[in-house]
This record gives structure tokens, sequence and C-alpha cells, in this order.
């Protein structure tokens, strides 16, 4: 058992730090019309709108820890809001850039699994979002937001250790691209309602309220964010 286990160690290492060959330019142009198709029509949008909550609310617990905050727990609900809880200084610049990086966290994992995909890394981002959904699982205080997450994670945990590379690949590229370009839409969803006279107390509004800073400024913040990410990362995908 001992050998076998140092046999597969090192195996199992140089999949995760090595890299893999990129697919062809079609299946990557493939992937983003995939993408496309669960972004755009309403209907689809509606439940894809979910991964997209999953990776904002998971921004917000992300940078609360990592601002020194006591992250108390997630909701994610099934009308694809959410909620996360953290305790700390009310104010202040760890409350502040917790509040920025819900809109801003789909389109930057977005970026950030780009430029993972262009260095040809595709083990290591399947594994690294895998172990960021098993973290974040831990913090979830709901039973619906508990099944979104390990319907997410079991996914990402089959295609990761069953399918072959061509199929990973694929997937991989179809995940980045969803993140990319369904990282823009809440944005102007959330200028929709503000609108109309809704979500008062949206991320824009909070962040307006800690910082002075009118609200529209932070919206227009956040199409900046999601846009160029979206272009960084098309082009990085592209190998452009």
């Amino acid at each position: 058992m001992e050998s076998i286990a140092a046999l597969a160690l090192p195996d199992l290492w140089g999949r995760l730090v090595g890299t893999q060959p990129d697919p062809d330019l079609w299946v990557v142009i493939a992937t983003a019309v995939a993408a496309l198709t669960v972004v755009v029509p309403h209907q689809l949008w509606r439940i894809s709108r979910n991964a997209i909550t999953i990776a904002h609310e998971g921004g917000h617990g992300l940078v609360a820890l990592l601002t020194g905050r006591r992250l108390t727990g997630i909701r994610l609900h099934s009308d694809t809001s959410g909620l996360t809880v953290s305790r700390g200084k009310p104010h202040g610049l760890g409350m502040i850039l917790t509040a920025a990086a819900g809109y801003t966290a789909p389109p930057l994992l977005g970026l950030g699994g780009a430029a993972l995909l262009g260095a040809g890394r595709i083990t290591l981002l399947l594994w690294l979002a895998t172990a960021l959904l098993v973290a974040m699982l831990v913090m979830i205080r709901n039973a619906y937001g508990a099944l979104t997450v390990v319907l997410t994670g079991g996914t990402f945990l089959l295609v990761s250790w069953l399918a072959g590379p061509q199929v990973q690949a694929a997937f991989a590229y179809a995940v980045v691209w969803f993140l990319l370009l369904g990282g823009v839409r809440p944005a102007f969803e959330l200028q929709v309602k503000r609108r109309r006279g809704g979500a008062g107390d949206s991320d824009a509004d909070q962040l307006s309220r800690l910082t002075h800073v009118p609200a529209g400024l932070w919206l227009f913040l956040f199409h900046v964010v999601s846009l160029c990410a979206l272009m960084g990362g098309g082009r990085w995908l592209l190998e452009m």
C-alpha cells in the first residue's frame, strides 16, 4: 500500500501542477456560444444565475475573511438572491472591500480562470474551483444553498476525476466563459432595478453609505470591472 501511495502521489502532483494541451479554437468558440445561451435567454438565466450567486456570495465571504472579519454564514436562495453575514467593525476598509467583492467576484474569478487556461493549467483550475466550493459549503446555513453548492462542487469533482482531457478542457473553458459573460449581466440588472426605485439596500447603496460616494459611481465600477475582465479574459481564452 505504501509503495502504491508513493507512486500515486507524484503522479497526482504532476497532474495538478503540469500543463495540459489547449483545445482547438472551435472548442473555445463553441464553449463561448454555449455560455451565451445560458446567460442571455431570461428563462435559462433564472437557473444559471444560481452559479453566479455562488461566486457573488463567495466573494463577499472570502474578502471578509481576508480583511480580518469573522464570517458567520452564507445563505443562497431559490430566487438567486443570497446573503453573507460577517462580524466586525461596521465601517472601515474591511467592510468596504467586503461589500465591493460581490459584483466583482464572478468576473474576476473568470479573469483568473482565463489566465490559468491561457497557461495550460486546466486540471489546476478544476481542482482549485472544487476546493473553493468545499470551503464555501462549510459556511452555508440553509438547505437550498447546501444543495446548490454540493451539486456544483460534485460536477467539478466528477469532471476532474473521471472525464478525459478533451472533456475537461471543454468544461473548464465553458465555466470560465460563463463567469466572464455571466458576470456582466447582474450589474445591468441592478441598474434597471435602481432606475425603477428598487434594490434600495443593494451592495452599491451599502457602499454609498459607507464611503459617501454616490451609488451610481459604485455601479459604474461594477460595470468597468466586469467589462474589462470580459475583454481581457476573452483575449486570453482566444489567444489573441
